[in-house]
């Protein structure tokens, strides 16, 4: 029999400010921001979302058509005449930057890569590359990733972007802006030196200041095994007094072995793998503690920039069965667990989380339920990923204390007239799913006396579910009319009972009943 849990939640016991660390998404598909599905998606979480969101797309400076591909894309704002001199086209950086700003977001701006045209010479014979068909040209393969051979143009370009962002934005809003140089620059997707990438942040961010003294720079944007890499960049800021407004760094919870499979559609995994919140906050610490290694940096925000269960973000179920808790409830479930354990971690560190970015958006093109890392299926569906942030919008500006027993985990909130509760049962295993229930008793207490109404959400198997009722229906990948309208009446973020008025004294209980992966949002609201 499934142990009783028991969450017991003080709405008088203030535990500060409930950081929105959770407002901020991100993707290598820069072209797809603007589609219809990109601008509706960005739209949608824009229209729940408490607070506008950080939204990071990779290849602002990469050179292309503007053809949006899986793991690709291109801003092509950088050219030169037949002269050599520079000159720059800002067509598609307009397009993405009018669309997310347009949704009531707000743009970090990750300044990378290099232009063909700024490729190093060196960099088309070092690189190793045999044509395919199959395959991008060598600059798609590989040469973006190499330091351009001019710092000075780099420099021009980013402060001719910065000018034009003022300019068609205004400071209202581009004050809210972050500015990242590169990413990853400690794996492949910088072909260079730690000293030559310290040189070109150096030469990047005045670029930005000249133009915009007010202007938030930052980085390095390494991976969850880049602490050296940290470290030194620290330090060389430390040493040579640069600018440094955010310090940013990245974790995956999963790197599936084997990472992708070769075999019959809907094979199942040959290993049985999931994502691990522990790894993540493991790697999420070893990073606060370098930052807190720096008095002067200590005190900054940090940015988890990229923050995922697994990558990459553009395969899915076909590519490997692991890739299904994308589809699942499972997902939001894990990312409620997250959030909350990283504000644990940041009890414990100098150094504060402030974001932690789902490296999720879009996918154009997939079949329904691909099991991409992305808030949205085919047909714009949304995915019950979704509701986790649907969900977090609901919570209060002020932490509250909520005190565990059992195999739940909660996180409680409250604004003058609202206690918003989330309550959850998760493991580090997909395949753990348990149907029957556990039962939970919340307990609510330092409420003001009244009348209040009652609201509880739930995120199941059976409520804010898309997936589940897109298998229902036989999985069907043309979806008629009415299959569309069925599986799309059930994707957002459903009611678990009708709202109930209750009269309080100062305390109130409330019995759940929750399976595994599941979470609930109960929410009371005071009346006036």
């Amino acid at each position: 029999m499934t142990q009783r849990a028991r969450v017991t939640v003080n709405a008088a016991h203030d535990l500060g400010v409930l950081d929105r660390l959770w407002a901020s998404l991100g993707y290598d598909e820069i072209n797809w921001t603007y589609t219809p599905q990109g601008r509706r998606t960005l739209q949608t979480i824009g229209a729940f979302a408490e607070t506008p969101y950080h939204v990071r797309p990779h290849n602002i400076f990469t050179s292309g058509t503007g053809l949006g591909l899986p793991h690709w894309g291109s801003g092509n704002v950088y050219h030169e005449d037949a002269d050599g001199t520079p000159y720059y086209d800002f067509t598609i950086a307009d397009l993405t930057y009018d669309a997310i700003v347009g949704a009531g977001h707000h743009p970090l701006v990750e300044l990378g890569f290099t232009p063909l045209a700024l490729v190093p010479d060196h960099a088309k014979t070092d690189f190793r590359y045999e044509g395919s068909p199959s395959l991008y040209s060598e600059y798609e393969a590989g040469w973006w990733s190499y330091p351009p051979k001019d710092y000075d143009r780099f420099a021009g370009l980013v402060a001719a972007l910065v000018e034009h962002a003022l300019e068609r934005y205004g400071a209202d809003e581009v004050q809210h802006w972050l500015w990242e140089l590169w990413n990853e620059p400690d794996i492949t997707y910088w072909r260079g030196t730690p000293e030559q990438y310290y040189d070109l942040y150096d030469v990047t961010t005045k670029a930005i200041r000249d133009v915009y003294p007010d202007a938030k720079v930052g980085g390095p944007a390494v991976t969850g095994g880049g602490d050296d890499f940290l470290r030194g960049f620290l330090q060389a800021c430390a040493d040579s007094d640069l600018p440094v407004d955010f310090v940013s760094f990245h974790t995956k919870g999963a790197h599936f072995t084997p990472w992708r499979t070769y075999g019959p559609i809907g094979a199942p995994a040959p290993v049985q793998q999931s994502p691990s919140t522990e790894k993540m906050l493991r790697e999420i610490d070893t990073a606060l503690t370098v930052v807190d290694e720096f008095p002067q940096y200590a005190g900054k925000p940090v940015i988890v920039d990229e923050c995922d269960a697994s990558v990459p973000a553009h395969w899915g179920i076909y590519d490997n069965a692991n890739f299904a808790y994308r589809n699942t409830e499972y997902y939001p479930v894990f990312q409620a667990q997250l959030m909350k354990k990283i504000l644990e971690l940041n009890e414990r560190h100098t150094a504060k989380v402030r974001e932690a970015t789902t490296w999720s958006f879009s996918m154009e093109g997939e079949r329904y339920f691909e099991g991409t890392r992305s808030f949205v299926t085919a047909s714009g569906i949304e995915k019950p990923l979704m509701n986790a942030y649907r969900a977090f919008a609901h919570l209060g500006d002020r932490r509250i204390d909520a005190v565990t027993t059992g195999a739940v985990d909660a996180l409680a909130s409250r604004t003058a007239d609202k206690v918003a509760i989330l309550v959850w049962r998760h493991t580090d295993d997909q395949y753990a799913a348990e149907p029957a229930a556990a039962p939970v008793d919340l307990a609510i207490e330092g409420l003001d006396p009244g009348r209040w109404t009652l609201q509880h959400f739930r995120i199941d198997r059976d409520h804010s579910n898309s997936h589940t009722v897109w298998q229902a229906l036989g999985s069907p990948q043309d979806p008629t009319a009415e299959e569309f309208a069925r599986i799309t009446a059930r994707q957002g973020l459903e009611r678990f009972c009708d709202d109930t008025p209750i009269d309080v004294e100062q305390s109130f209980s409330l019995p759940l009943e929750l399976p595994l992966p599941a979470l609930s949002l109960v929410v009371l609201t005071k009346s006036r």
